[in-house]
Formats: structure tokens, sequence, C-alpha cells
């Protein structure tokens, strides 16, 4: 390697890494063990390393009441391979969170320390029952923090129930119906198989509790029937988190899987292999649930014990932030020509919606942080670019909904004619109002920014107005802002998406 290349690179990792720290987890669960690696300390969790292996610790337990021998020794080695990960990727603090099987099984304390004393740089924390449905809970409210209802979290030994009160944890079980457990107790009976869940519910009464609220599914067998609905129904997106049903629809899915038998769930579009042995168990404990719950709609969440572990971690400032409007500015960071220039947006587009709900003002804020991201993509490319950076970027702050808003938003901003194709799975996430003021608000950043040069200083120069059926511009041509024929034809539109006529006011 030539000096050159080595100082570009020894510049490019600086640049990479500093002030970023790294935090390694393990879920060691009784199904599968998960390592994750999370960077930053953003209010939505960034995940730079996901790798899980499907081992099935607790498999025979209930019958033996010992971890099984074979997935300890496997346990073994994959935690060797996640710990040289983490070294090499410079990750601290790390720790290996472990659940219901190490818990229960009567070798459990046995297998922990062998563990400690074969790898001891490992930090193993065994949690109750209570311990792992708080972190749980608290990440899914990393991502949904109003969430409001019953959240129920399966694992392949326990099953965790959290009442969730407005975005506060409330009371909290946790039952051995995990799909592994479950399946032993029963022995392989279904019917057998919905008494024991049936029994374990009633002796839940907080559950009821959420009736006519939301039921928030975590885990990988809950995540799978997802997956399965989403295919089923042609759904545009194909994203578990957030994805939300209702209670009919959720009962259906579960009846489906429930009766269909394992060669009918080989066949089904988008059932993860090593899922087909839990589904049925998965479908009927939603069934149970929804019954108990009383619910109205069910939505599926990726988060639970790994984000709630990194979300601890927070400062409580950051904790405190908006995730939709954290995620705007997150994914903007670097690449705004000013980060004045948001508020100012946000300030300027206040006339055009004076009837606007606060969450429609969150959106609207948020799609004003954003409204610069493709200033660095190929100009013939920037709608359709950051269409779909927003629509299906990565981070939990962002629900279906808001995704579609934000995303059909900045396509127009970036002046897409509205019939283009990629449009589409905007307009089916949308209703007709939804979309109508996205489509405003893209047309208005778009004759801002026409405006503005991407500048406060010029915006201020210039001002919206409504009054008795016109759209006045103002434009204080001392400023430097003048009504071109890019301004006139953006405005001309806006007062028609507005149903008025434009006018401009010079001073």
């Amino acid at each position: 390697m030539d000096q050159t290349t080595s100082a570009g690179q020894a510049r490019y990792e600086a640049a990479n890494h500093s002030g970023m720290s790294r935090r390694a987890v393990v879920d060691l669960g009784s199904n599968s063990v998960r390592l994750v690696i999370f960077e930053g300390e953003a209010r939505n969790p960034v995940q730079i390393f996901n790798e899980k292996a499907v081992l099935r610790l607790a498999k025979g337990m209930t019958r033996t009441g010992q971890l099984d021998t074979g997935a300890m020794e496997q346990t073994e080695t994959v935690l060797r391979r996640y710990a040289a990960i983490v070294k090499a990727m410079g990750a601290h603090p790390y720790e290996v969170l472990a659940t219901s099987a190490v818990r229960d099984a009567e070798n459990g304390p046995e297998f922990v320390a062998h563990l400690i004393e074969r790898m001891p740089e490992i930090k193993i924390n065994v949690l109750s029952g209570h311990q792992e449905a708080q972190l749980s809970a608290e990440g899914v409210l990393c991502g949904i923090p109003g969430a409001d209802g019953v959240l129920a979290d399966l694992g392949g030994g326990s099953l965790e129930v959290v009442r969730l009160n407005a975005g506060r944890v409330g009371e909290a079980a946790t039952m051995p119906l995990g799909v592994i457990r479950l399946a032993d107790r029963c022995g392989g009976d279904l019917l057998k198989a919905r008494a024991i869940v049936t029994a374990a519910l009633e002796e839940t009464p907080f559950i009821s509790a959420a009736a006519g609220r939301d039921l928030y599914l975590s885990g990988g067998a809950f995540r799978a029937l997802a997956r399965i609905h989403i295919m089923q129904t042609g759904y545009p997106l194909n994203m578990v988190h957030h994805y939300t049903i209702g209670r009919e629809e959720a009962r259906d899915l579960a009846g489906v899987i429930g009766e269909a038998g394992r060669k009918l769930i080989e066949r089904m579009p988008g059932v993860p292999r090593r899922r087909i042995e839990d589904l049925p168990y998965a479908a009927l404990i939603l069934r149970r649930l929804l019954r108990s719950s009383g619910v109205n709609r069910v939505v599926f969440s990726a988060n639970g014990l790994r984000e709630g572990w990194f979300a601890r971690m927070l400062p409580p400032e950051t904790r405190a932030e908006d995730p939709l409007l954290a995620a705007g500015r997150d994914l903007t960071r670097g690449i705004l020509r000013d980060p004045g220039l948001p508020p100012a947006l946000l300030a300027w587009t206040n006339p055009l919606f004076p009837t606007e709900t606060g969450a429609q003002r969150r959106l609207r804020e948020a799609a004003c942080w954003l409204s610069d991201i493709g200033s660095h993509e190929h100009p013939e490319y920037r709608a359709e670019q950051a269409f779909l950076r927003v629509l299906r970027q990565p981070g939990i702050g962002l629900d279906h909904h808001a995704r579609a808003f934000l995303a059909l938003t900045l396509a127009l901003r970036y002046e897409a004619p509205p019939d283009s194709g990629f449009l589409a799975p905007t307009r089916s996430l949308l209703d007709l109002h939804a979309a109508r003021r996205a489509e405003t608000l893209g047309i208005a950043l778009r004759l801002a920014y026409t405006l503005s040069a991407g500048t406060p200083q010029l915006l201020a120069g210039t001002r919206l107005t409504i009054a008795p059926g016109r759209l006045i511009l103002g434009l204080s041509e001392a400023n430097g802002v003048f009504a071109g024929e890019a301004v006139l034809r953006r405005l001309d539109r806006l007062a028609q998406m507005l149903g008025l006529e434009a006018e401009i006011e010079r001073n």
C-alpha cells in the first residue's frame, strides 16, 4: 500500500469512527442466540451488525428439566465467535442476556458458570421474568413511545405480557408458554396447548384492561406471522416493524395458520423454514390473546429485549426526544446545506396548514428536516432516490403512514411527476386527504428552495399569506429574491393545489 492510499484510509477510518461508540448485546434465548451491535447514541438505535444462530437450547427441557447438551456445546462455540466479532469491531460494553431457558433449567447455573470460566471476559446476566418483561416493554416503547394496550413478547421458552399505559410500563407477567416449551408441554396436541394457554391467560386479569386498545406483538414467531400476512395481502412495504392489522384480520390469520398443517404452511409465501414448527403455537397464542384482551388492533414490533437494553444506556435527554423528529435529523446529518433551514421552513409553511393536528405538525416538521436529503444525488434521480431512502430507511421512529407521507412529500419536493410509477406504494398507504397534504407540502418546499437556494437568510426575505381566494407570496427584493419564471410556475402550482389564485406582493 502506497503512502497516499494509507493516509487516505487513515482519514476515512478516523472520520468513520470519531465519536461513534459501539455497544454489543447477545440475546441468549430458548430458541436462538443473537448478537446485535449498535453504533452511536441516537434516539433510534442504529444496528451495524446482527447475526443469529438457531440452537433450540430449551428443546426437551419440559421433560428433562435440563438444557439440551448438544445445544449447550453449540452455544459455547457461537459465543466464542461473537466475542471475537465484538472485539474486532471495538464494541463496549458487551453483555449476554440469558432468558427463560437458562433461568429455569436445573443445569442453568452450571452452564453459566462453565461459560464464565471458559470466557471470563464476557458478562452474562441471567434475567428474571420481570426483568425480561421490563426490557421488552422498554424496547417497544423506544420505537412506539405512546404505545397503549398490552405487549406480548413470545420467545422459545416464555411469553412475557406487559400492560402499556400511554407510553408507561404497567403490570407484567411471565408465563412458560414459549413456542418450544408449549410444544413440549402439550406433546404436539394443539387442543391440549389451547387449554394450557387459556388457563395461563385467565390468571393474568390485567390483559383485559387493554380492551379497545392495541396488542403489540414482539418475538420471532409473531414476526413470522406478520411476514406471511404481508406476502398474502400484497402489502406494499415488506417491513414488520409497525405493521398494523385489525382484530378480525389477525383472528383470521391465526385461524388459517392454526388449522393449515405443516405441508400447507411450507407452501405459504414468506414462511421462514426454521419457524414452521413454531407457527401453529404462535397462531394459537395470538388467537387466545385476542380473546382475552379485547383489543381493536394488532401492531407488530421488531423491537424488544435488545433495544430495551440499548435504550437504558442513552442519556435521559436523548431518550426524551421524539423518535420521528430524531429520525429526520439523523437521516440528514452531514447532508444539510444549512441546519438552520428546517426550523425556518416549518415557520414558512405554517400559513398553508392552519387547522392541522399535533400529529400532522410533527410530520410536517420531520419533512422540513428531510427536505434536503437528495442534495447529493444525481439531478435526474433525486426524486426517486429521496423517495426510496425515506420510505425504506431502517429507523424505528417512523410508522408506515409516516414513511409514506414523508416519502411522497420528498418526491414532490424534487418535482417527481405525480403519476410516477415508483410512487404507487404511498398511494395505497395514504388516504386522499393525507396524500393531498403531502403533495401540497412537497410543492411548497420546492418553491421555498427555489426562492432561498437552501439558506434561511434568503428565505427570510419571503413569506406566504392566505387571503380570501388568494395565495400571496411576499418578496423583499432587497434580500436578493425575485419572481423568476421558476418561482412563478411553482407558486401557481401551489395555489392550484389549495384552490386559490396566485399573487405576488413586492416590498
